[in-house]
């Protein structure tokens, strides 16, 4: 009995906190909050599209299986691709690849794979490399204009990520940072 006179003294000192006496004595009371509708969240805004990408993969001579090895390590369903072997590699390795893409079900499914049928010769330190990088530039924008960015890459070339964690990453990349609209904003002449 002591124990719950002392409380009731302490809650006594303490008169500006609600003690648990008054809080039964407001439950008949309506307050003007329970008329009033809860405010709706915010929309979300909706997520920018994914990136698309659009691959040209090119080789030399001896190339086939790792060009190969390389649009199977890059492929997606979302991206364009483009496969070039060289003159330099014989017309067996040329034709073996046309055949491969041809029978592969997924790529002939999607449509997104593309071979350069008429090889171009390309000597890797001259104008031919800018110019097969146009060329296969100029196949994809005829083919399709569904992709925001373009990689040049060898068949040589591995990826170190995979191709959704790529995505990803571009997923919120503002599409018109490329190399022409950001020189044009610095007033730079070409």
């Amino acid at each position: 009995m002591g124990l719950v006179s002392s409380i009731h003294s302490i809650n006594s000192l303490f008169f500006f906190l609600p003690s648990h006496t008054h809080r039964n004595q407001t439950s008949s009371l309506v307050f003007v909050e329970r008329k009033i509708t809860p405010v709706p969240a915010p929309a979300t805004p909706p997520a920018p599209p994914t990136p698309r990408f659009a691959y040209l993969i090119s080789g030399s001579k001896g190339d086939l299986e790792k060009l190969w090895r390389t649009l199977h390590a890059l492929y997606h369903p979302l991206n364009h691709y483009v496969v070039h072997l060289d003159l330099e590699s014989p017309l067996e390795e040329r034709l073996e690849l046309a055949s491969r893409i041809e029978k592969q079900h997924i790529f002939k499914e999607v449509g997104n794979v593309y071979v350069i049928p008429k090889s171009n010769m390309v000597t890797y330190r001259g104008p031919t490399m800018v110019a097969n990088t146009l060329h296969a530039c100029a196949i994809l924008l005829k083919r399709t204009k569904d992709w925001d960015w373009f990689i040049n890459l060898s068949a040589s070339d591995y990826p170190l990520v995979t191709q959704d964690d790529l995505l990803y990453a571009f997923t919120n990349l503002d599409r018109n940072l490329n190399f022409i609209e950001h020189t044009s904003r610095l007033g730079w002449k070409l």
